[in-house]
């Protein structure tokens, strides 16, 4: 299995898939490609999973497990965030890879207002995007910048914990829910009392952490998490739509005060077929768009605000960047049409800017070139 995995990791796989009756599978440049031509049997895949496992209680208990996460690593290959599930009654472990490094913001790509975003002394920073777009890297990257250039004791609530950060002008506290902490809610609370300056949570998925991470900010802190939704505008409106009508318009204020920045991610194929670029928005929050998040009317305004607020503010929409991409020639145009928040007012755009006329046809794929770029990008 090791010598699988190292393999796998060497050819660039972000996600190994193992399950019971079929072949290792791994994603490789977005694509899920088989590593292996032998089938893993059930009680195979039961021993992999056993081996993953670092909890001896959860060991002992491995036959009750239905979902578990955890983590593991392999010297000298990596690190790994693990899920282990079942389906059909057997096991199944997909794993994704973590970097041993700790990215910068120049390898990932990320736009140089999130240096500033990252600097904050308090409120809400959120990175949004689907599963796979790459938020735990860009969080790794914003705790690393604030390691090299600041003196804060930041403490991380995850699940599992993935990048290991050292120590060095920053102390760096990470917490597993499940190991060290019993859930993000006891977590959030226990890191009210415990001196910090930056609190970073995995994930914001239910009204309690959401309010919990509100109020974290709202006392001074800076606040970093993540959410699955597909862009800016549409983070308010999920993370107000958790919470019961009655309070909805409490949560709009609070939010409209503690939120600085949302950075929503997509990642696409490089024109060149080496790997993937990311493509981003950044949502900078300025004093009219706290208006339009107080009124549910104005939500609609807000991404002609972030495109209005480049130049201003460092912001950026999602057409923004794909039209740099494409013109950078790092993206096809098939494939950044396809990941466009507006398609039609995209092509038109790019359009104008190459100076071509809307009919032009040098820049439409057809329909199946362009399912064969998407897949498995959840677009």
């Amino acid at each position: 299995m090791e010598k699988i995995i190292q393999a796998a990791v060497e050819r660039g796989a972000s996600d190994l898939h193992i399950k019971a009756g079929d072949v290792f599978r791994a994603r490789i440049n977005g694509q899920l490609v088989p590593l292996t031509k032998q089938r893993v049997t059930p009680e195979q895949t039961r021993q992999i999973a056993l081996q993953l496992i670092q909890n001896e209680r959860d060991r002992q208990r491995v036959d009750d497990l239905q979902d578990y996460d955890c983590s593991w690593g392999l010297p000298g290959v990596g690190r790994f965030r693990v899920n282990i599930l079942r389906q059909r009654g057997s096991f199944m472990i997909v794993m994704r890879v973590v970097p041993i490094e700790i990215p910068t913001f120049e390898q990932l790509g990320l736009p140089p207002v999130l240096r500033s975003i990252t600097e904050l002394e308090r409120g809400l920073v959120l990175v949004t995007g689907v599963t796979g777009s790459g938020k735990s890297s860009t969080q790794a990257a914003m705790l690393g910048h604030m390691n090299q250039h600041m003196r804060r004791h930041i403490v991380t609530l995850e699940n599992p914990i993935e990048f290991l950060h050292r120590d060095v002008n920053s102390s760096i506290t990470q917490r597993e829910i499940g190991m060290d902490t019993d859930s993000f809610q006891v977590g959030l609370r226990a890191a009210l009392r415990q001196d910090p300056d930056v609190i970073l949570i995995g994930e914001m998925r239910d009204p309690e952490s959401i309010d919990i991470a509100l109020k974290s900010a709202e006392t001074g802190h800076l606040v970093i998490s993540t959410v699955h939704t597909r862009d800016a505008a549409s983070t308010v409106s999920r993370l107000v739509a958790v919470f019961p009508t009655y309070e909805q318009p409490m949560v709009r204020l609070r939010l409209a005060e503690q939120l600085q920045a949302v950075v929503s991610q997509r990642l696409l194929p490089r024109a060149d077929g080496s790997g993937r670029v990311l493509a981003s928005e950044v949502m900078v929050v300025t004093g009219t768009i706290r208006d339009c998040i107080r009124d549910p009317e104005r939500l609609e305004e807000i991404r002609e605000l972030i495109a209005d607020g480049r130049t201003t503010y460092g912001s950026q929409t999602f057409d923004q960047c794909l039209m740099e991409l494409v013109q950078d020639g790092c993206v096809d145009f098939a494939v950044a049409r396809a990941a466009a928040t507006n398609p039609g007012d995209f092509e038109l755009k790019l359009n104008v800017l190459s100076g071509r006329g809307a009919g032009a046809s040098a820049v439409t794929a057809d329909a199946s070139s362009l399912g064969e770029f998407t897949s498995g990008y959840g677009f």
